[in-house]
């Protein structure tokens, strides 16, 4: 089974459960029925959007600086002026 075969299939499950909760086929106690599981679909939705922005920040908290890969991009930039110039391209000033 492929990742998103996974995926669609947990999401289809929980959907599914969802509904039959909300249907009433399955019974919960009045209070939860009528005050709670209209709500969960906006709370896993904001639930969802805050995993993702955590998610984000750490990947930028945790980024790291590569130095090496770094000088390889401007020496790449430099040679690529020297031929841009050597063919009468004008390429603007080197830094």
């Amino acid at each position: 089974m492929t990742r998103a075969q996974q995926t669609i299939s947990i999401a289809m499950l929980l959907t599914s459960l969802y509904l039959a909760v909300f249907m009433e086929l399955v019974s919960f106690p009045r209070k939860i029925q009528k005050e709670i599981v209209p709500v969960i679909p906006f709370w896993a939705l904001i639930s969802f959007g805050a995993y993702l922005l955590f998610k984000l920040g750490w990947g930028v908290f945790t980024f790291n600086d590569v130095p090496q890969a770094h000088a390889e991009l401007m020496a790449q930039i430099k040679e690529a002026r020297a031929d841009l110039r050597a063919q009468g391209v004008d390429v603007g000033a080197d830094d």
